[in-house]
């Protein structure tokens, strides 16, 4: 089997169980060590084919990573970890204030409870929870003031 062949296959394999940003996916077959010469123009061949789309990545990693509950903070450095730029994740991670704070609301009561936040040390590990979860340090206050 040549080697353009058997990068295709492995790349195909990839991105069957899910989506891939091009430069997560070159990382990967990199890390087989195929040679970046024969790599580059499979994933090229593959973003022609739509079967590499970062578009579509990008769309169902945000949904999925929202629908879990993390902040649109945790999202970005995800992806950017996959190697994407904020030119490419700004257009899918804008949430208002409103949707924000609505989710949460909803993280915080799936992992705390409904009841009251107003004990000093409670306040602290559940504002690193969110913090951790991604949300924006303004927006944890207000909602931690809010119900204290």
């Amino acid at each position: 089997m040549d080697a353009t062949a058997d990068i295709k296959r492995r790349a195909i394999k990839l991105l069957s169980t899910r989506e891939h940003s091009r430069s997560e996916l070159a990382r990967k077959l990199l890390a087989r060590n195929y040679p970046i010469e024969l790599v580059n123009p499979v994933l090229d061949e593959l973003e022609q084919s739509e079967l590499l789309n970062e578009v579509r990545m990008i769309e169902t990693y945000v949904a999925e990573r929202l629908e879990r509950g993390f902040g649109p903070k945790r999202i970005r450095a995800e992806l950017q970890a996959k190697g994407l730029s904020d030119a490419q994740i700004d257009p899918y991670l804008s949430i208002t204030d409103e949707q924000l704070s609505a989710q949460i609301q909803l993280v915080h009561d799936r992992r705390f409870g409904a009841g009251s936040k107003n004990n000093r040390q409670t306040l602290a590990k559940r504002a690193r929870f969110l913090e951790y979860r991604g949300f924006p340090s303004s927006l944890i206050q207000r909602f931690l003031d809010m119900d204290s």
